[in-house]
């Protein structure tokens, strides 16, 4: 981490080492499966789509911009979580139109999938797992795991969000870390 004495711009980007953007990256990708797969109407698989995008892609562009604006940082990480959240509605409301289960927090398929781990882009080994395991031929299963997922993914950015709040508390924004420098630079 740069010395923020030393440094006007701050540290940014690196979101490929971030777990929220790991994980969004695994609902992305499960989720276009998902929709190219079970949903029919155009109009939702484009919203499907695009909300799981938007979660994904405000990660990273907050990440990038973290380096000049913390506050746009917390806001598109801030429009990230909402996009999860939208698309969480979504996966719900699959399940109740198709009168499909929704599994509880406690359920034992819930805590199977929990105990399954992934992170970044899925690959082949990951989809053989979920086809041995009856996620990839059942919509019941699959919007099951989007969910959990989903959750997931949420709690980490409310924790990422209450770190980022607390930095900016602590550091102050790109604006005021000017204002020191420029102070410093004129000697008062």
């Amino acid at each position: 981490m740069q010395d923020q004495k030393t440094t006007l711009i701050g540290p940014h980007g690196g979101y490929r080492n971030l777990k929220t953007f790991q994980l969004a990256q695994t609902i992305f990708d499960l989720n276009m499966f998902f929709c190219n797969t079970w949903i029919k109407s155009w109009k939702l698989k484009e919203q499907m789509t695009g909300a799981g995008r938007s979660g994904k892609q405000n990660i990273v562009e907050g990440s990038q911009d973290s380096g000049t604006s913390k506050k746009i940082e917390i806001k598109l990480t801030g429009t990230a979580r909402g996009s999860f959240e939208e698309l969480l509605q979504d996966y719900e409301d699959f399940l109740a139109e198709k009168r499909l289960e929704l599994w509880k927090k406690d359920d034992p398929k819930t805590l199977e999938v929990r105990a399954m781990r992934f992170c970044g882009r899925i690959d082949s080994s990951d989809w053989s797992d979920l086809s041995d395991r009856g996620f990839i031929d059942n919509s019941e299963k699959m919007a099951n795991l989007l969910i959990c997922l989903i959750h997931q993914e949420n709690y980490l950015l409310d924790r990422q969000l209450q770190t980022l709040e607390r930095e900016l508390m602590e550091n102050g924004g790109f604006t005021e870390n000017l204002y020191k420098k420029r102070k410093e630079y004129r000697g008062y």
